[in-house]
C-alpha cells in the first residue's frame, strides 16, 4: 500500500491510495464518515430564552455546529469509568452563553459558545443561531460530548469523503486525425493540442465520463478509457472538528484495531 499526497489546504485533503482493493478503500471512506469520534453538543440547558425561536430549535442548531475535536483528552462516554448519565471531565466539555440585544437586532454566532476547555471551541465562529430583537436574552449551558456518525450526523467529522478509481487515458495516434473535439468536449481539460494532435495532459482528472469518445468522429474512437482498479484518488473535507490528514489517519487505526478483532475471533473459532 502507497500513499501519495496531491493536495492539502486547509480542511481538505487530496491524495491517492495505491496497491489495495475496492473494498479496503471503501471502508476507509466510510470510517471517515461513520465511525472517527468527534465532539458535538448532545445536551442544553436553557436558562433564559426570549427570542421568537423555540428552545427546541436552538438546541438543533447549536448541536450542529462543528466543534474541534481533542482525541487524546476525552474519552467516549462508553468507555469512561464515570458511567454517568451527565458525563464527567474526561468525557464531556461545557459551554456557558448569554447574549442579550440591548438596543438593536443582535445576531447570536457559534462564536459566543463560551468553551470550559479552549482545546474544545466551535471550529467556525460566524455560523449564526437566531436573531435577538431589543431587550431579548439567550442564556444557556451546553454539554458536548464524543460521539460517531453512526448515532447521528452532527459527530459526523466530513462534509466530503469521496473516492474514484484512477483514470487510463490513452490515444492511438495512428487513427487520430486530429480534429481536437476530445479536448473541446472535455469537461475536465484532461486534453490538449500539441504538434496539431490531441495528447493526454491531466489523466487524473478524468472523471471516466466518456465525452470525449462520445464526441469523437471516428468509429471506434482511438480514445481508450479505462482505471486501475487497485488505485484510487480519495478527497476528503473536514468540518474543522480535525485536520483532515488526522481523520484518515484515526480511521485507519480504527480499521487496524477491527481487523485485529477478527484475527483474533478466528483463531478462538479455530
Amino acid at each position: 500500500m502507497k500513499i501519495t499526497i496531491l493536495e492539502q489546504n486547509g480542511n481538505s485533503l487530496r491524495f491517492v491510495l495505491s496497491g489495495v482493493s475496492a473494498p479496503f478503500a471503501n471502508a476507509i471512506r466510510r470510517i471517515i464518515m461513520a465511525e472517527v469520534p468527534t465532539m458535538a453538543i448532545d445536551d442544553v440547558m436553557m436558562f433564559e430564552n426570549t427570542s421568537a425561536m423555540f428552545d427546541e430549535m436552538i438546541t438543533h442548531r447549536l448541536g450542529l455546529v462543528p466543534l474541534t475535536t481533542d482525541l487524546d483528552t476525552y474519552l467516549l462516554p462508553e468507555e469512561c469509568d464515570c458511567e454517568s448519565e451527565f458525563g464527567c471531565n474526561n468525557c464531556r466539555v461545557s459551554f456557558t452563553l448569554d447574549v442579550k440585544a440591548e438596543a438593536e437586532l443582535k445576531m447570536v454566532y457559534s462564536g459566543d459558545l463560551i468553551p470550559e476547555n479552549a482545546d474544545v471551541s466551535p471550529a467556525v465562529k460566524k455560523i449564526p443561531i437566531v436573531r435577538l430583537a431589543n431587550n431579548q436574552r439567550l442564556k444557556l449551558e451546553a454539554y458536548a460530548r464524543l460521539g460517531k456518525g453512526l448515532e447521528h450526523a452532527k459527530w459526523q467529522p466530513v462534509s466530503a469523503s469521496t473516492y474514484k478509481f484512477m483514470p487510463i487515458v490513452e490515444i492511438d495516434t495512428k487513427k487520430c486525425d486530429g480534429c481536437g473535439d476530445c479536448v473541446k468536449y472535455c469537461p475536465k481539460n484532461v486534453f490538449s493540442i500539441e504538434k496539431l494532435k490531441p495528447v493526454v495532459q491531466n489523466e487524473i482528472n478524468c472523471t471516466l465520463c466518456m465525452e470525449c469518445i462520445r464526441h469523437c468522429p471516428i468509429e471506434p474512437s482511438p480514445i481508450k478509457i479505462s482505471h486501475d482498479k487497485k488505485t484510487f484518488i480519495f478527497y476528503i473535507e473536514s468540518t474543522g472538528s480535525m485536520p483532515a490528514s488526522k481523520l484518515v489517519k484515526e480511521a485507519v487505526k480504527i480499521l487496524e484495531r477491527k481487523t485485529q478483532s477478527v484475527i483474533e475471533q478466528y483463531k478462538k473459532v479455530k
